[in-house]
């Protein structure tokens, strides 16, 4: 998966243009690197699957 694609898919969990997004277990690694970037990092919730993939939405409120 690519940077910018990634970033794109962030942006738009971030501004509720999409409500969620499955990364599976083989873009996970990819996708964290730019996730933990952010400064709205603590904002987004992943949410474990079976066969390792993760599903990952915005919160309004940031986890502690």
């Amino acid at each position: 998966m690519e940077t910018k694609e990634i970033e794109r898919i962030l942006d738009q969990l971030a501004n509720k243009e999409i409500s969620e997004y499955k990364v599976s277990k083989e873009q996970f690694m990819d996708f964290r690197q730019l996730l933990i970037k952010r400064p709205d990092f603590k904002h987004f919730r992943g949410i474990a699957e079976h066969n390792a993939d993760i599903i990952y939405q915005y919160t309004d409120t940031a986890r502690s």
